[in-house]
């Protein structure tokens, strides 16, 4: 990587974290979401940046309390999207980890104005299951798709989710031991997702929770996930985590 594109990814990184701390100090507080730029005003590119990496979890603190996506940040979000299209991937497997996120995030946009009156969209093709990958791999596809485990959205990844949660039980124990905490914080929340639904969880998920918040990175997105897995299980029977169509 030439030198010079370095400070680059190091102030798009930062943007990153840091509209992963207000969108967490939201779901904290009650908040307000985090807001673009003022009226009138474009966002800075790595705004729009960080909004593209953040996608569904912009929304998080809205759908966490049983409400519609907000326009501020629904507008955020459709700016990036028309800003930075969807990067193209290295491989197939890693194309339709991107089709879906993008999917998720389009899904929520269509039920505000700034979804330009487009209809949901389709569902991308099917993701392969365990049978065909193996636990291992697939569990490592699911923790990349981690930003769909959200209440109020419902498709083809969270029906495998559900169909498999010893697999993602499995997934989560594994990345523990291999002290991949990031793919084991992504895998928990699948897991609080499915005990949110009222499914009997396959794992005791909240000791894991507390053991990454422990040993983990410290980054902003992290604690974000792990906010939204344990608002999750906090909201377990409550009808929070119900699927929407």
């Amino acid at each position: 990587m030439p030198f010079a594109e370095t400070p680059l990814r190091d102030e798009y990184a930062a943007a990153v974290e840091h509209l992963a701390r207000r969108t967490l100090d939201a779901l904290r507080d009650g908040a307000a979401p985090p807001p673009g730029e003022a009226a009138g005003e474009a966002a800075p590119r790595p705004l729009l940046a960080a909004a593209r990496v953040l996608g569904p979890d912009l929304f998080a603190p809205r759908l966490l309390a049983g409400a519609a996506p907000d326009g501020p940040t629904a507008a955020l979000l459709a700016e990036a999207r028309r800003a930075l299209p969807a990067p193209a991937a290295p491989t197939e497997r890693a194309a339709l980890v991107i089709a879906w996120q993008d999917w998720a995030a389009s899904r929520l946009l269509a039920r505000t104005p700034h979804g330009d009156g487009a209809p949901a969209p389709a569902a991308p093709p099917d993701l392969p299951g365990p049978a065909d990958t193996g636990w291992q791999t697939w569990s490592v596809l699911m923790s990349q798709l981690a930003q769909l485990a959200l209440p109020g959205l419902d498709g083809p990844v969270h029906e495998s989710a559900r169909a498999h949660s010893l697999e993602l039980a499995r997934g989560t124990v594994r990345s523990l031991l291999r002290h991949d905490l990031t793919t084991a914080a992504r895998l928990a929340r699948w897991l609080a997702l499915a005990t949110a639904e009222g499914r009997p969880p396959c794992l005791e998920v909240g000791p894991v929770l507390d053991r990454i918040r422990l040993a983990g990175d410290g980054s902003a997105r992290t604690a974000l996930g792990l906010a939204v897995a344990h608002r999750l299980l906090a909201d377990t029977g409550t009808g929070t985590g119900r699927r929407t169509a």
